[in-house]
């Protein structure tokens, strides 16, 4: 038991701090994020947006199942630094082969995923043995795993609709069974009130996904204009604009929410399903900042092109799903979808039947309108709430 106490974090009463190795860990994102958005960018078709889904759904829930590890066990203890570690190269090798992961190196794909999803559980597992608090939760995640990871390795070796299929398939089952408890015949369920988690460091991990995120959109900003090889008024404006709305998104994520969601599953009677409830909102609050992100490079790229179907899917699309993802957050800290959320929403909708009489750059820069006025309207709601209580 002496070792197995030795990897756990220690449990004072005192908020368990994010670690440098956790940061490091998340290096690997920044290009997995940046990767998707790419495979989105040349794939801007209905099929293409299926399959980054799935993919996105894929990279986020290897960094959700690490995170509630590193929730638990100690990173600064040297086998769960290693595991990180390992982690981190079959990660890289994963967020490499994204773009080619529905064509010839889908294998290689299903196989470091399951992999890491595999490998790390079994390690918690095997450590944990069979009379831990915790072993029969893992014990449950452990199977789950190992029938998604089936799935996985089942669309690797096909192709076309048959993987996409298999692939969701696997999806489903790591996104959806912790909403029943991770349930399997012979094992039973996981109760929420069972899943002691540190509130503080699930809540910061979060949050820095989405600076993660938004670093991405920022450098995916910088990179196109980089590579245009004129700088002209409108290229320039669409740059200014592309700025102005990731200021803005940082804004309505950062200046209003996450403090009070920190506070939120910190006091919360039941802080395992608090934190369920995070992963479950991030994961659309990020892929909102990935379709801007790939909205941002058509419109810097292309500021007077003719708006389409799918480029407008991005431009408008792209803010809606991250302003719908934070207002669920929102409701979660606060209890209430927020009023700016909204009037962002409406304003957005509002966009669509007039989009197709003007250019990217026009509607770019009206996107990013609403999303300023969402950040202000919501930040002075919440200073007046604050000043009332």
């Amino acid at each position: 038991m002496s070792s197995k106490a030795n990897l756990l974090r220690t449990r004072d009463g005192h908020e368990a701090k994010v670690l440098s190795v956790e940061l490091f860990f998340d290096l690997v994102y920044v290009f997995a994020v940046t990767q998707l958005s790419h495979h989105l960018l040349e794939n801007l078709t209905v099929l293409g947006a299926v399959q980054t889904l799935v993919l996105w759904f894929a990279v986020w829930l290897v960094w959700q199942y690490t995170c509630w590890v590193t929730n638990w066990f100690d990173p600064d203890a040297m086998p769960i630094r290693g595991l990180l570690f390992a982690i981190m190269l079959a990660g890289l090798v994963m967020s490499a082969v994204l773009p080619d992961a529905f064509g010839a190196r889908g294998l290689v794909f299903a196989v470091c995923y399951a992999s890491m999803q595999i490998g790390r559980t079994l390690f918690v597992v095997l450590h944990l043995g069979r009379h831990h608090a915790l072993s029969k939760n893992f014990q449950r995640m452990l199977g789950w795993l190992c029938i998604s990871g089936v799935f996985w390795i089942a669309g690797g070796l096909s192709q076309g609709q048959y993987r996409l299929l298999f692939w969701t398939l696997a999806v489903a089952c790591e996104y959806l069974s912790p909403m029943f408890g991770l349930w399997l015949p012979g094992l039973g369920r996981s109760r929420t009130q069972e899943w002691t988690i540190e509130g503080g460091h699930m809540a910061e991990r979060c949050q820095l996904f989405v600076i993660v995120a938004l670093g991405e959109s920022i450098l995916v900003t910088g990179a196109t204009i980089g590579h245009m090889a004129t700088w002209d008024a409108p290229t320039l404006i669409a740059f200014l604009v592309a700025f102005l709305g990731s200021l803005a998104m940082w804004w309505i994520y950062f200046d209003t929410s996450s403090e009070a969601g920190t506070e939120a599953i910190v006091h919360s009677k039941d802080p395992g399903r608090i934190g369920a409830y995070f992963h479950y909102t991030h994961v659309i609050i990020v892929a909102g900042v990935i379709i801007t992100a790939v909205g941002n490079e058509l419109a810097i790229a292309h500021p007077a092109g003719h708006i389409e179907t799918k480029s407008l899917a991005v431009l408008v699309g792209g803010p809606m799903v991250y302003l719908l993802g934070n207002g669920i957050y929102k409701t979660v800290v606060y209890r209430l979808f927020p009023f700016s959320h909204m009037i962002g929403l409406v304003l957005l909708a509002l966009l669509v039947p007039f989009a197709y009489y003007t250019d990217q750059l026009m509607i770019s820069g009206l996107t990013t309108v609403a999303l300023i006025v969402v950040a202000i309207q919501e930040s002075i709601s919440r200073r007046r709430t604050r000043r009332a209580g």
